[in-house]
C-alpha cells in the first residue's frame, strides 16, 4: 500500500486546487477601475458605496427620465429608448447599478436598500429632487417600484418593463447558486460565465440601435466581481416581493405603465394579471412575441406605448 500513501500529498494538492479555484478564477478577472473607464462616453459619481457609471442623454431643460437596468445587462441596455427619447425632448439619465458595467463592485448584501440607497445617492449627487419619471427594466423594475413607493412626492411617473417582484423564473443552475450556500457560491464563480454565455445564444434578434449588445454582454461577466454580484441580488433583491409597495402605488394614485413581452421565459406573463389586482389604474401592454429582451429587440413598439403615456395631459 506504499504507493497509496504516495499519493497522499497529490490528493492534498488536488482538494487544495478544487478550493481555491473559485477564488482564483475571480481573482484573475479584470477589475473595473480607472483604464476600463477612460473610453466611456458618461461620467463618475462618488456614492457613498463606491463609483457609479452614468450617462446623460438629451436637452439639459428636458422632463427627465431616469432608467434602472436588470440584473445582469448594465446601462446599455436603454441605448435604443435612451435615444428615441432624446430625440423627443426628455433629459435621459441611465446608470449601472453596483456590481456591472462600469460602476464599482462593492462587497455585501445586495437587496433593495442597497440599490435604494445608490438611486437616492445618485439623483442628489445630480441635484434632481423632483419631477421624474421613473423607468425600471426586470430587476430595476422591482428597484423602481420599491423607490416609487417610499419616494411618491420625487417621482411623477412609473414605467415598468417585464418587471421583477410579482414572480419570475430562473434557470436550473441558477436556482441551484441561490439555494446553496457555499457550493453555488463556488459554481457560479466557475461556470457562470459559460451558463450566461449560453443563455445569450438563445436570445431573439436585437435592434439595429445596439448591433454589438450580444458581444457586450458576453464579455460582461468576464468582469471581476460581476457573478457574486448577481449572485447576492437573486438571494436579495429578486427574493423579496414587491405586492405591498404595489399596493402603496395605488393608494397613492401614482401614473403607472407596464409593459410585457407575451413570450417571457423569466417573468411570466401571469405577473400582469397579478398586477392588475393588486392596482387596477396601472396601464398595461403586453407584446406578442416578445422574450425577456424587450428593451433592446423591441424598442419601436415600446416607444409607441411610451408616448401615449408620457404625453397624455391627465396623468
Amino acid at each position: 500500500m506504499s504507493w497509496l500513501g504516495g499519493l497522499g500529498p497529490v490528493l492534498l494538492a488536488l482538494v487544495l486546487l478544487i478550493v481555491a479555484a473559485p477564488a482564483l478564477a475571480e481573482a484573475l478577472r479584470r477589475p473595473v477601475d480607472a483604464r476600463a473607464r477612460r473610453e466611456a462616453s458618461g461620467d463618475v459619481a462618488d456614492l457613498g458605496d463606491g463609483q457609479t457609471y452614468y450617462e446623460w442623454r438629451g436637452p439639459s431643460r428636458g422632463p427627465v427620465v431616469v432608467c434602472v437596468h436588470g440584473l445582469t445587462t448594465p446601462s446599455y441596455v436603454w441605448a435604443p429608448l435612451a435615444e428615441a427619447l432624446a430625440l423627443k425632448g426628455f433629459r435621459v439619465l441611465t446608470y449601472d447599478l453596483y456590481g456591472r458595467g462600469l460602476s464599482d463592485r462593492p462587497a455585501g448584501v445586495q437587496d433593495s436598500a442597497f440599490f435604494l440607497r445608490q438611486l437616492k445617492e445618485l439623483l442628489e449627487n445630480q441635484q434632481i429632487s423632483s419631477h421624474v419619471t421613473l423607468m425600471g427594466y426586470s430587476m430595476g423594475g422591482a428597484i423602481a417600484t420599491a423607490y416609487a413607493a417610499r419616494h411618491p412626492a420625487l417621482v411623477d411617473k412609473l414605467v415598468l418593463l417585464a418587471p421583477a417582484g410579482l414572480g419570475h423564473r430562473l434557470s436550473p443552475f441558477l436556482e441551484f447558486c441561490r439555494r446553496v450556500p457555499v457550493l453555488g457560491d463556488a459554481a457560479i464563480r466557475l461556470f457562470g460565465s459559460l451558463v450566461h454565455r449560453a443563455g445569450l445564444g438563445r436570445q431573439q434578434p436585437v435592434s439595429a440601435a445596439v448591433p454589438d449588445i450580444l458581444a457586450r454582454q458576453r464579455g460582461e461577466m468576464a468582469w471581476r466581481g460581476t457573478l457574486p454580484a448577481v449572485l447576492s441580488s437573486q438571494r436579495h433583491m429578486l427574493a423579496e416581493n414587491r405586492e405591498e409597495d404595489h399596493r402603496q402605488l395605488y393608494r397613492t394614485g401614482l401614473p403607472m405603465l407596464a409593459v410585457w413581452g407575451e413570450d417571457d421565459a423569466i417573468i411570466p406573463l401571469s405577473a400582469l394579471g397579478r398586477l392588475a389586482q393588486l392596482n387596477r389604474h396601472v396601464r398595461q401592454v403586453s407584446l406578442p412575441g416578445a422574450g425577456h429582451s424587450l428593451p433592446f429587440t423591441h424598442p419601436r413598439q415600446i416607444m409607441d406605448a411610451l408616448s401615449d403615456f408620457l404625453s397624455d395631459a391627465s396623468l
